[in-house]
């Protein structure tokens, strides 16, 4: 009888063991199987939940906060988004960092034409102010 509890003593605290492994440091193979177990769980949480987008859908609403950002982005705001991009990338330049001077400059010129751009490539008829 003490051989059967000590096995199962043994087994038991074998199992612990490697849990508590799994968890402080995990391997990779289990960091991928967590990952994949989130991400069905994830997709069938998803997909168990009613559509309720389509009938709750208010264009009205989406473009009233697209009018406010680009309104900000238009303002005095875009102009200090602007300014700031245009004066680092100058400054990343001067250092020798010059994929973050692109990076700015892409910035600046966005702040700058992005109404341009939502006009160009989007239906604005329900944005425009």
């Amino acid at each position: 009888m003490k051989t059967s509890i000590k096995a199962v003593s043994n087994k038991f605290t074998a199992l612990c063991q490697r849990v508590s492994a799994a968890f402080v440091a995990p391997s990779e193979k289990q960091g991928r199987a967590v990952m994949f177990i989130l991400g069905v769980a994830l997709i069938g949480a998803s997909l168990s939940i009613d559509a309720l987008a389509q009938t709750k859908y208010n264009d009205e609403k989406i473009a009233n906060a697209t009018n406010a950002v680009l309104l900000y982005l238009e303002g005095s705001f875009g102009a200090l988004v602007m300014a700031a991009a245009g004066i680092g990338a100058i400054m990343s330049a001067s250092f020798g960092q010059y994929k973050a001077a692109l990076s700015l400059m892409i910035v600046a010129v966005g702040a700058f034409i992005l109404r341009s751009f939502m006009s160009t490539f989007f239906n604005d008829e329900n944005i425009m102010p």
